[in-house]
């Protein structure tokens, strides 16, 4: 148990995946909650091909019991985690008249209240522990800037930044760093379960819109989590946008 240890939300899928082939790659040892047990069971699999070691866990975080039997086992298994990465997260976009309030408080249960629940479950065994640690949660460009029926996703990413920055006041004293990145375009097609990947293609307009020429890959998103997880000591409670400079592009109709 002498490699460190990160905990991945949604890990088995997306960028949840990138980021924990990632952490493996850099020599931690992985323990993923995703609800998706095919994908769950196939990511552990490859990071151990890679020498690392993992543990995947079926669980739904928005559930507080899913979650604790998953930071359980993490600590019985692997040890006390070093790094959180909030990534799990859904979408439910529907015009926003028509968006039943039961999917807006499935998209906040799922998003925040995880996020929170997570938080929690992890920063009591850094206390516990006698460390401090690293929690990352994934935002979005969505916070700061919107398309059509994206309400519930939106609210829920807005309310992870608030977190953040509240998180990393609160947990500051206790050796605890608190900070988020922000995707914009993040192709994840060719992400997924082996049986549902797709290769992605785009064409020359949406690499266009993009300053840097292209579209991110998951890959863009699992550095930054890198940089904040172990380069980053004197920064919390910050936020971090990965979009290619998507949105500092002005753009006239």
């Amino acid at each position: 148990m002498s490699a460190k240890v990160v905990a991945i939300t949604g890990g088995a899928q997306g960028i949840g995946r990138a980021v924990s082939y990632a952490f493996a790659a850099a020599g931690y040892a992985v323990s993923i909650a995703d609800p998706a047990e095919d994908a769950g069971e196939e990511a552990a699999a490859h990071i151990r091909e890679l020498g690392a070691r993992c543990l995947y866990e079926h669980a739904d975080t928005s559930q507080e019991i899913d979650v604790q039997r998953w930071i359980a086992r993490t600590v019985e298994d692997l040890g006390c985690p070093h790094v959180l990465v909030n990534n799990a997260g859904i979408l439910a976009n529907r015009p926003f008249l028509e968006l039943p309030i039961a999917e807006f408080d499935r998209v906040q249960a799922v998003n925040v209240r995880g996020t929170v629940l997570c938080s929690q479950a992890v920063a009591r065994e850094m206390v516990k522990h006698g460390r401090g640690g690293a929690i990352i949660n994934i935002s979005s460009t969505r916070a700061f800037m919107s398309e059509p029926g994206t309400e519930a996703y939106t609210a829920s990413k807005g309310a992870i930044s608030a977190l953040t920055h509240g998180m990393a006041i609160s947990l500051g004293p206790v050796g605890i760093r608190v900070n988020s990145v922000s995707p914009g375009w993040i192709e994840t097609s060719d992400w997924q379960f082996s049986g549902r990947a797709k290769e992605p293609h785009h064409s020359k307009a949406d690499n266009d819109q993009h300053p840097v020429g292209r579209v991110g890959v998951p890959e863009d998103i699992a550095k930054a989590c890198l940089f904040l997880a172990d380069s980053a000591d004197f920064m919390t409670g910050q936020n971090i946008t990965i979009d290619g400079g998507m949105t500092v592009k002005m753009i006239y109709a």
